[in-house]
């Protein structure tokens, strides 16, 4: 009898803890702002990594519903076509990014992935133009504002492409860092710098007069210099010796010194010390109709770059910038209704080859120019050619065949250029599969229930493929062997079709939400639709992405 009741007892507790559970994550966002966070290079290894040290806003965002196992399920991993997914529903073969750069051989020359010569910048007229005119989809704020004309977006970013990739083309304002100026943005034909700098003209003041006042200067965060500290170290890397260590040895050159501030913690403070700004000056997320702010923080990249993903830099970049994501978190408390907060990256990314090699990995480098030179010298000679028929402008795992004049060559010679190039290149020791872009673009595509983990490297290649942008010759180099070449400022990349690339977290938080860890795949084109099923929006036609419901039970 004990027993029984005993029993009885249980499985009525089980039973209570069950609609409990059910009832709390019953509880559905129901949004007036939707904000949407990327960290560039935030891999879900280095999530993985620093998940039990979080104390502050990467903290409380692993308490909704988190995807530890999210992928940029393409090929080509960088930062403007991996942004270009967040918020479009669609791969970089549907979006046009395909990549950060391409080489227009009708013109002889490179792209970036935002060049727009028809604007003007507003902190340079004589810089690089950029603008969303190369996004040939639209966006969840396009999409919003279609339903909704009062609804205000924003983008803010350290890079444009973060900034303008995943607020869309209808932006109520997209700004990004600029060191030495503060938040600049775009300008089209018929407006002024002045005009389009207004949401931001008092803060980058302020911006200015704080950094004069008080220069920046990156040494260790109390809370968390004790275990950054002891990860010095001493490193070679393209012959050059260094010391991983905090603080940096002072820059001496003005140059110097912006790309320091860049490549710091800095840059994601002032990111998010301006999307606070924002949202309290144009009251987003306080009126009846819904609004949209997107964050990009790209101080990860830079560091990543500059100083590998599993340095003492590193670790204190990710303490400073969960401390500094809780206080922007907290400041959603003013918002009069309520907030969904999505977080994720463009894509992921590896620690440096060297140090990698030294814990026993057999991690090498491949060296861009000279390889590159080898392969146009085979291929002259086999086919005797009197000029270099391959570029690689953008990076060597993109190769464009060119004609004598370094543009677009005659259909024979690019058939037959390409096919000597693929043989030879697949016979590389370094390369684990090559392929010619105009093969991949007549394949069957993968289904769109496909799990990214299952996918395989012609599949990836195929979701990067735009007609006209990308390479004739798209190649993976072995996981072990990566295009890199070191130098002063640049020790490590991405880019690769490989897990380390690819894999990224992908959380959802709002107040309300039931802790949730789903440990399936989730791919980053699913974002859009999941949020534009949220918030009563429509999605655009033709999107790879499908909603996820976020509750328990409840559909999309």
């Amino acid at each position: 009898m004990k027993k029984t009741l005993t029993l009885g007892l249980a499985v009525a507790a089980i039973s209570t803890a069950f609609s409990v559970q059910a009832s709390t994550i019953s509880v559905k966002p129901d949004p007036k702002l939707v904000v949407v966070i990327s960290i560039d290079q935030f891999s879900a290894n280095l999530y993985a990594q620093h998940r039990p040290e979080f104390v502050g806003g990467l903290k409380t965002l692993s308490q909704g519903i988190v995807y530890p196992n999210g992928y940029q399920s393409h090929a080509m991993t960088e930062t403007c076509p991996g942004h270009s997914t967040l918020l479009t529903g669609k791969h970089p073969n549907k979006t046009g990014i395909s990549a950060n750069d391409w080489y227009d051989r009708a013109a002889g020359k490179q792209v970036y992935c935002l060049g727009d010569p028809s604007v003007t910048l507003a902190d340079d007229p004589k810089g690089k133009p950029v603008s969303p005119a190369n996004l040939v989809v639209t966006t969840y704020g396009d999409w919003l504002k279609a339903v909704s004309p009062r609804s205000r977006v924003f983008g803010v970013s350290g890079k444009d492409r973060g900034a303008i990739t995943m607020s869309g083309h209808q932006a109520d304002g997209q700004f990004w860092f600029q060191p030495g100026f503060g938040f600049t943005t775009w300008v089209p034909s018929g407006q002024t710098a002045e005009d389009r700098l207004k949401p931001v003209a008092a803060f980058n003041a302020k911006l200015a007069a704080d950094l004069k006042a008080h220069p920046y200067v990156w040494d260790y965060a109390k809370a968390s210099a004790g275990r950054c500290k002891a990860l010095e170290a001493d490193y070679e890397t393209g012959g050059r010796s260094w010391r991983a260590a905090l603080p940096l040895a002072p820059a001496t050159s003005q140059a110097d010194k912006l790309r320091d501030l860049y490549a710091s913690p800095f840059t994601d403070q002032a990111t998010l010390d301006l999307a606070t700004r924002l949202r309290e000056t144009y009251g987003l997320g306080d009126g009846p109709q819904v609004d949209l702010l997107t964050i990009s923080l790209s101080a990860t990249d830079f560091i990543g770059h500059r100083f590998g993903t599993r340095g003492p830099e590193m670790c204190d970049q990710i303490a400073r910038l969960d401390d500094r994501l809780g206080a922007f978190l907290k400041s959603l408390d003013k918002v009069k209704g309520g907030v969904l907060v999505v977080l994720a990256a463009d894509h992921g990314g590896a620690d440096f080859a060297e140090r990698l090699h030294g814990e026993g990995y057999d991690m090498e480098r491949v060296i861009g120019k000279p390889w590159l030179a080898k392969l146009n010298a085979q291929v002259r000679a086999d086919l005797n050619l009197s000029w270099d028929p391959l570029v690689a402008d953008g990076g060597i795992d993109q190769i464009y065949v060119v004609g004598p004049d370094r543009k677009t060559p005659s259909i024979t010679d690019r058939a037959r250029i390409t096919a000597d190039a693929l043989a030879i290149i697949n016979r590389e020791p370094v390369v684990a599969q090559a392929f010619d872009a105009q093969a991949l673009l007549t394949m069957e595509p993968a289904p769109a229930d496909a799990s990214p983990e299952e996918l395989s490297v012609a599949e990836r290649m195929r979701r990067s493929v735009y007609p006209g942008r990308t390479g004739d010759i798209l190649i993976a180099f072995r996981p072990d062997r990566v295009p890199s070449t070191p130098g002063p400022a640049y020790v490590s990349t991405h880019g690769s079709p490989w897990d380390y690339d690819r894999r990224v977290p992908i959380l959802f938080w709002w107040k309300g939400a039931t802790p949730h860890e789903r440990v399936l795949p989730l791919d980053t084109v699913d974002i859009a639709p999941t949020i534009a099923a949220i918030t009563g929006v429509k999605p655009a036609a033709d999107i790879d992405g499908v909603c996820r419901p976020l509750v328990y039970g409840q559909g999309c």
